[in-house]
């Protein structure tokens, strides 16, 4: 069975998105969350890229993650920062917490992980249980044009003592019918001129359409839904390359 966000993945992900990088997103959450005084949820929150921002903001954020290596090293993050958040290893569509949150978030399509789509409703369902009445949901997806099977990208990262990360990823998969596409991820790491590690990863991804999400999101008991794109609050997508934003509110 190939690994999902194990060792290496968690690694070379808290390189290429470390704390505080931003898309654009990191501000505009700040700003979509700065009324907000109760308690926030980020599901997926990785190593903490947006999750310790808002902490060193005041925020009072709780996180959750399926990868307990990504957990591990937010854990660390925080602990250098002397912050010390909840966070608990779980997945977006069966958490149950006893807090009621007053927002959550799921910035930078990170929902699209959840690729089989009963999973995918399950998780918006999960999230609206979870919201106090009034509580507000934001998050992101990303549309899909074209998936060239076979496409083959390689990257590479260095690391503090030497070592060299390399990770070739290929896409073997698409289904235009189900909306999902499945690349595979060759992580290794080298350490002079040795191979010392190697890691294999299936990463499914889903994809959405605008109004098809928005009908999703009111099927599972958002109202007062609000779409933005690329991060610019109240604008409406114009091109399929934009990051589109949705913020629903709960209703109970």
């Amino acid at each position: 069975m190939l690994g999902y966000y194990s060792r290496l993945s968690a690694e070379v992900y808290d390189k290429d998105k470390p704390v505080g990088h931003s898309f654009g997103d990191v501000e505009f959450y700040l700003e979509r969350l700065s009324s907000v005084e109760g308690k926030i949820l980020e599901p997926a929150s990785g190593t903490g890229r947006i999750l310790i921002p808002l902490l060193e903001k005041g925020k009072d954020v709780e996180g959750l993650d399926s990868s307990s290596e990504m957990l591990d090293i937010c854990r660390e993050n925080c602990k250098t920062r002397n912050l010390s958040p909840k966070l608990y290893e779980a997945k977006m569509e069966n958490f149950s917490l006893e807090t009621e949150y007053e927002a959550i978030i799921v910035p930078t399509g990170t929902f699209l992980l959840i690729h089989e789509r009963e999973a995918s409703i399950q998780a918006l369902k999960n999230f609206h249980r979870h919201l106090c009445h009034g509580g507000k949901l934001i998050i992101d997806i990303f549309l899909q044009t074209e998936v060239p099977i076979g496409k083959v990208s390689t990257r590479v990262w260095d690391c503090a003592n030497g070592d060299v990360i390399t990770l070739e990823d290929k896409n073997v998969e698409v289904d235009y019918i189900q909306q999902y596409s499945v690349s595979h991820g060759r992580y290794e790491r080298w350490r002079d001129g040795s191979l010392i590690e190697s890691e294999l990863e299936r990463f499914p991804l889903r994809w959405y359409g605008v109004e098809e999400f928005n009908m999703l999101l009111k099927d599972s008991g958002f109202s007062n839904i609000k779409i933005s794109s690329d991060y610019h609050q109240g604008e409406y997508p114009e091109s399929p390359d934009q990051i589109v934003t949705f913020e629903a509110m709960a209703e109970k």
